[in-house]
């Protein structure tokens, strides 16, 4: 049976949140998985630490909390160094490398990281707002985690009307910049 532990980090503002519940949406309404989600944020609803956890597995969520992730996304550095060190030997981490510097406590095989310019990618978007989308087309790229089809479905169920077309480049440049990395490996 596939179960797949997913935690996406960050800070408050990021759309770390609305990421994760797109990718549950993603895997259960449009791939046909079994999705939970789960969410912690500070007190402060910009800045302060953000996370949603999401597992997805072809069978029964017996238990609902992400213990040691197979595949994070650190979207700033703070997120990187708390939440890096609990990935499975043989996860993925995703960076944001506009806002991470991978290395420093945690050591792991250069594989294991995959990186790109989420927000920097956004912004040359022109709206640094979509970045968690451009964050979610690169990881789904990397992992494979819910078809692209899927996520593409669930984002624009889930964004605000009149940004569908910003929201769908903002995933077509996460997957091209995550094959672009891909390439570079």
């Amino acid at each position: 049976m596939r179960r797949t532990e997913v935690r996406l980090s960050g800070e408050g503002g990021q759309g770390i949140i609305l990421a994760g519940i797109i990718l549950a949406e993603a895997a259960a309404i449009y791939d046909g998985a079994n999705a939970v989600q789960s969410q912690s944020y500070g007190p402060e609803s910009r800045g302060g630490a953000s996370k949603a956890e999401v597992i997805i597995a072809d069978g029964e969520i017996d238990y609902p909390k992400v213990e040691r992730p197979d595949v994070l996304l650190a979207m700033n550095q703070e997120a990187y160094d708390k939440y890096a060190p609990s990935l499975k030997d043989d996860g993925i981490i995703v960076i944001d490398s506009t806002n991470v510097t991978a290395g420093g406590t945690p050591s792991f095989q250069a594989s294991h990281v995959r990186g790109g310019p989420i927000t920097g990618l956004a912004r040359d978007l022109g709206r640094e707002i979509v970045a968690n989308i451009v964050a979610l087309g690169f990881l789904c790229a990397v992992t494979g985690v819910v078809s692209r089809e899927s996520l593409e479905k669930a984002v624009l169920a889930r964004v605000p009307k009149g940004t569908e077309d910003l929201n769908r480049r903002a995933l077509a440049a996460g997957f091209s910049a995550a094959q672009a990395e891909a390439s570079r490996v």
